[in-house]
């Protein structure tokens, strides 16, 4: 009865094995705990104090809940950043290269400037209410919370781990929750880790009703002046309805950017337009 329960047992036992997107059949997943996906969070963004990056960028208008996405043709682009907020962005005209666009933030404040329309745009670096006009919700502070992923406010934050591991996915989530004034909790950040190589492969960003704000997720890593950074990035902003693609092509880490680059004035001659009022008649530059 044993040998024939053993035989039996045989027939119907299927061994299945698969291999998940980007790892090889024999690769193992990485182990890790709270702490140690905290202080790595922690540790790569210490690393870096500034950055010069060439990239390509592919901008689309559009979101996922209306179903509908527009993406537009790449186009060279050139990001510079300096701790703890200063970025400026420049894009070039596809072929041409001439400038599209050039945008700056180093503070609450952006500066925009867009030569074929003869524009300069002004505004607070956070979207009050968002416009019909998709491009003048675009902001330098979602390019900053997107590259530069910030360490978790333990003081602050409630933090929580999740283990995702099935056939198709295998990701730690690290969750930030909050404590609001009426002791609800909310939602701030949620923060995936790969477990083939534990490197950052997504942020989400939520606002207190639970939508979210921004979804960066990251992929080929690579070390640049022997700092870990991901080589291709996707940031979505549902909310503001955009998003870009962004590959580096070159990048300087931790070489020093100097003042100068984050100055932009408006150039003679161009309309000055305040986000939320209608352009003015064309002025000088601005002081």
């Amino acid at each position: 009865m044993c040998l024939a329960a053993a035989g039996l047992s045989s027939c119907l036992v299927h061994k299945r094995t698969f291999t998940r997107a980007g790892a090889t059949p024999a690769q193992k997943l990485l182990v890790a705990d709270q702490s140690a996906l905290l202080d790595a969070i922690r540790r790569q963004y210490n690393a870096i104090r500034d950055f010069n990056a060439s990239v390509d960028m592919v901008p689309a208008l559009g979101s996922a809940e209306k179903n509908q996405i527009t993406e537009y043709k790449d186009i060279r682009a050139y990001i510079l950043f300096r701790k703890p907020d200063q970025i400026r962005l420049i894009g070039l005209v596809p072929i041409l290269r001439n400038t599209a666009f050039d945008m700056v933030s180093a503070g609450p404040d952006f500066k925009l400037y867009i030569p074929s329309k003869n524009l300069f745009v002004t505004g607070p670096d956070v979207v009050i209410q968002p416009s019909k006009n998709k491009l003048e919700n675009l902001r330098p502070q979602h390019f900053i919370d997107a590259l530069m992923v910030k360490p978790v406010d333990t003081a602050a934050d409630k933090v929580l781990m999740v283990n995702l591991t099935d056939e198709s996915n295998a990701y730690y989530i690290i969750l930030c929750v909050r404590e609001d004034s009426s002791g609800n909790l909310q939602l701030s950040r949620s923060i995936w880790f790969n477990r083939l190589d534990l490197q950052i492969a997504r942020q989400l960003i939520f606002n207190p009703d639970g939508n979210i704000l921004t979804d960066a997720r990251y992929s080929q890593w690579r070390p640049y002046d022997n700092v870990p950074f991901p080589k291709h990035i996707e940031i979505n902003r549902p909310r503001d309805e955009y998003g870009v693609v962004i590959d580096v092509v070159k990048m300087d880490i931790n070489k020093g950017v100097s003042d100068d680059k984050f100055v932009l004035n408006q150039p003679e001659g161009t309309t000055h337009k305040v986000i939320g009022q209608s352009p003015t008649t064309p002025q000088g530059p601005s002081k």
